[in-house]
């Protein structure tokens, strides 16, 4: 065999191994898990000090139907009740005692397209997060939850067409409902930085706005869902305040406050309510309302759009320092 043969076998064969070292790295990172679509804001959890009152506020004064209800474990009493406000949103109302006063949001939950594949990305991410076993949730559908750097529990969920809400679709939607959706869901954050890698850099949440009252420090930040318009809105603080109902709040869209406004006014319930309805335009130049909730959680109605017609510039103040490492 000449030379140049034998340099053309030994050329040959360091090729084809680069080519086989090279087929498990390719493979690897196709093996990767990647993150499901995260659609949107599915429901909120507040716990309430007297359901029976909770119900009332949210269907004779907010407009909204129970569509679902949970009992209490071995007993008749209702534990959960579940509110509409559309038919892939809706509020769950826990009828026990807070498990972290004075919060009284249990949880956040968010729609994502496949739940398997959540908990795979989670998994990957360095989250302690168990492969599913086929079980659904009471309500028919599949769900997991974890926790966000501020302890509150996270809750992702995929909704099945023999679930309880989706058999709902198309019902329990009166005329009476003051809003048709969740706009946003705003919470307490500790650390802005930790809060914003989690959903942003682990969950895939997109900056939108920020903005504050002081021109010196950060209030608020807004991250929108990877695949969908839904936000959440970080309340961020110095100094964790004594009354968490006014942080952390439901946004509920209205296309028009002043005949939202004119509506509630109209309702035999707003003498129960007993509070004044104030419009103001925000920093963020919407105009919203705050309603409050019998254990004064606050729900906001808002209009999607600002009052100039133009973006609100975002604020170039800083955060506070984090209240937490």
């Amino acid at each position: 065999m000449s030379f140049t043969s034998m340099s053309n076998i030994r050329n040959f064969a360091f090729a084809a191994a680069v080519v086989l070292l090279a087929v498990p790295v390719g493979r690897a990172q196709d093996a990767a898990p990647q993150r499901p679509k995260i659609t949107g804001i599915s429901h909120i959890g507040y716990f309430v000090s007297d359901l029976p009152k909770a119900i009332a506020f949210w269907h004779d004064f907010m407009g909204f139907d129970v569509y679902s209800t949970l009992p209490k474990k071995d007993s008749t009493e209702t534990r959960i009740a579940f509110v509409k406000i559309n038919d892939h949103q809706h509020v769950e109302l826990f009828n026990e005692a807070p498990t972290a006063p004075p919060n009284m949001m249990s949880h956040l939950c968010f729609t994502v397209d496949n739940i398997e594949q959540m908990r795979a990305y989670l998994r990957s991410k360095g989250y302690n997060v168990k492969p599913g076993d086929g079980s659904k949730t009471k309500e028919g559908d599949y769900a997991f939850e974890i926790k966000d750097p501020d302890g509150m529990l996270v809750e992702f969920i995929q909704s099945l067409p023999t679930g309880v809400e989706s058999q709902a679709k198309g019902k329990f939607e009166p005329a009476t409902r003051i809003s048709d959706k969740i706009y946003h869901v705003g919470f307490l954050v500790g650390n802005a930085q930790k809060s914003i890698d989690f959903y942003g850099g682990i969950l895939g949440f997109t900056e939108t706005w920020r903005g504050g009252a002081n021109p010196k420090e950060l209030s608020w930040i807004n991250m929108k869902v990877p695949d969908g318009d839904d936000y959440v809105e970080f309340m961020l603080y110095r100094d964790q305040p004594s009354k968490f109902g006014t942080k952390n709040h439901m946004s509920l869209s209205v296309p028009d406050i002043n005949k939202a406004v004119t509506e509630l006014e109209a309702r035999p319930a707003f003498k129960t309510y007993g509070k004044d309805l104030p419009i103001a335009t925000g920093v963020n130049q919407k105009r919203q309302v705050n309603i409050y909730d019998p254990d004064a959680t606050r729900m906001e109605l808002m209009e999607p759009f600002t009052v100039t017609g133009k973006p609100t510039p975002s604020s170039t103040a800083p955060p506070p320092p984090p209240a937490h490492p």
